[in-house]
């Protein structure tokens, strides 16, 4: 898993491809939230916000 950061961030840094980095943060961060909230209490709040 490090080394797959490790080569995306070079690929970022080498290719200047810095945009993509906010968008790859967002996705990786909506899902963990479908994951997390996938067997709790808050899922019906979760879902209704998409």
């Amino acid at each position: 898993m490090i080394e797959l950061m490790c080569d995306l961030w070079l690929f970022l840094k080498m290719r200047k491809k810095f945009w993509l980095a906010p968008i790859i943060l967002v996705m990786l961060l909506l899902g963990a939230l479908i994951v997390f909230a996938q067997g709790s209490v808050m899922a019906p709040f979760i879902y209704t916000l998409f």
